[in-house]
């Protein structure tokens, strides 16, 4: 969880302001997950900082979802060119991912 924490500040996150009476505001909770070996046993635990998004109110704290994933044709292409080439592939584990986007309205998060 601290090193989640530290990574947050590090990436300028948020900004710390007080708290407008008029604007809702979304709570937060912290995530806990243990990612396991094929055996069972315990590789190491993960926390994860993320907002409350079900109490968020349509029109007033967002406007448009999206969820970008990749699709599994493209997944099928790319194996399928390692292959063709005889290319070496490895896995790739990032600790931490940030999705950078601009925001048209103001969020705030407790």
């Amino acid at each position: 969880m601290e090193c989640e924490f530290q990574v947050l500040l590090k990436n300028e996150t948020w900004t710390l302001c007080p708290r407008p009476p008029e604007k809702n505001i979304v709570p937060s909770k912290w995530v806990f997950k243990s990612k396991r070996q094929p055996d069972g046993s315990i590789e190491r635990l993960k926390a994860r900082l993320v907002a409350v998004g079900y109490l968020q109110c349509s029109g007033i704290d967002f406007f448009d979802t999206f969820n970008l994933v990749i699709k599994p044709s493209i997944v099928h292409m790319v194996l399928a060119l390692i292959v063709s080439f005889n290319w070496d592939i490895r896995q790739l584990d990032v600790s931490n991912a940030f999705l950078h986007g601009i925001l048209d309205e103001e969020v705030y998060m407790a």
